[in-house]
């Protein structure tokens, strides 16, 4: 990868502030959201599961129309209609008395769905043999966003609860708008015809390297979700640590990921060399959760364990975008990044309600074994990719020689 040109340099930081405000926003009520949330007068596990995973949902359903209307509109004015989507969502949370409020309040955060277009528009503004890096950027700001909003999350509900903290991801989605406007520069757009645009997205999600990008994604986030149904209720009832001093974990548990995320991403360049990092991710965050399952009241086990599975998230959080980057057509780059955030955001409200239903039927310790068992479904997806990618490359090298004796 060659250095960073000034505009690529502030197109990252700048986009990486933007995307990283909003995630912040929802990182937030993570590390508290079960705790506070089982005093409400209509909580149920269930409940409580569709509340932190509900937003996903509105994702879903709006990812793929925001990527197709910032390949046509352009990437700003698309993500300017997502994050005030997002900041209406987020009052009306702050406003509601019960549990359901709640879930309609996050259901309306979902439906502020920027992502694809937010990454495809860092992609329009840089080189493609830059975008990894970027990506990187991009990547370590969602990582450190979401470190200090476990960090953050605890003491700034004690202010003013969980009001208090759907109010402030308003306020941080209108932080980002600025910043969008102000700072990030306007790349050129590339118009595409409607026909074009979703014959281009059917064919990207029967691609087999897609597939198994998406999929790992929906895993992903799946898993994610369904642990934090599960994380602050093992730390506060099990442990006994107050919510104030949940920090006192995930400083050093992020810190060791980040160092990790640096050490390893260089090493997902290329398609089939990913996929085996991939994999190795997938076994990493299978033996996380069946860490926090079985670490009883220790206190040192659960560490480690947590320092497996975020190193192996925040890895994945940072390489699956770049590879989808590189595969995507230029012109339908919001598209593509639109079916892969679907496929993220469908992952976090399956993950809520599979964490909720796995709290309610089997309690804390068997959300996470619910989530370990799912890695087995994952597994087989990579590896099966693996073996695709293979025969691929093999039957082009064979071409190539036939053509070659010829």
């Amino acid at each position: 990868m060659s250095k960073l040109s000034p505009l690529e340099r502030r197109s990252a930081l700048t986009l990486a502030c933007v995307i990283s405000l909003r995630l912040f926003g929802l990182f937030l009520i993570m590390p508290v959201f079960s705790l506070y949330a089982k005093q409400m007068p209509d909580a149920t596990p269930w409940l409580i599961g569709m509340a932190l995973g509900v937003y996903g949902l509105g994702q879903v359903l709006l990812q793929i129309p925001l990527g197709l209307l910032s390949d046509r509109i352009g990437r700003k004015p698309a993500i300017t209609i997502g994050l005030l989507v997002f900041a209406a969502g987020g009052l009306l949370a702050a406003c509601s008395h019960s549990l359901m409020g709640i879930v309609v309040g996050r259901a309306l955060q979902g439906m502020g769905a920027v992502a694809g277009a937010g990454t495809a528009l860092a992609a329009d503004l840089t080189r493609e043999e830059n975008r990894g890096k970027v990506m990187g950027i991009i990547g370590v700001s969602i990582g450190v966003a979401f470190l200090l909003a476990l960090i953050l999350g605890p003491p700034l509900e004690a202010i003013d609860g969980l009001p208090g903290l759907f109010g402030a991801t308003s306020l941080l989605a209108l932080a980002a708008l600025v910043l969008l406007w102000l700072i990030v520069p306007t790349p050129e757009r590339r118009k595409a015809p409607a026909a074009a645009a979703f014959g281009s997205v059917l064919s990207m999600l029967r691609d087999g390297r897609m597939l198994v990008l998406n999929g790992s994604v929906f895993f992903l986030h799946m898993l994610l979700t369904a642990s934090f149904v599960g994380l602050p209720l093992l730390l506060a009832d099990r442990l006994h640590l107050p919510v104030n001093r949940h920090w006192e974990l995930y400083l050093p548990v992020m810190v060791i990921a980040a160092f990790v995320m640096g050490a390893c991403l260089h090493r997902m360049r290329e398609v089939a060399q990913s996929l085996r990092v991939v994999a190795v991710c997938v076994v990493a965050i299978g033996l996380g959760l069946l860490g926090f399952a079985l670490s009883g009241d220790h206190l040192a086990l659960l560490g480690v364990a947590a320092a497996v599975f975020f190193s192996a998230f925040n890895l994945l959080e940072a390489a699956l975008p770049s590879l989808v980057s590189q595969l995507a057509p230029a012109s339908l780059r919001g598209a593509a990044m639109g079916a892969y955030s679907t496929s993220q955001f469908l992952g976090a409200f399956v993950g809520g309600a599979v964490g909720g239903m796995a709290l309610g039927r089997l309690g804390t310790g068997g959300v996470f074994l619910c989530a370990a068992a799912l890695t087995l479904l994952w597994l087989p997806l990579v590896l099966a990719g693996q073996r695709r990618i293979r025969g691929t490359v093999a039957g082009a090298a064979g071409v190539a020689e036939a053509t070659g004796s010829a």
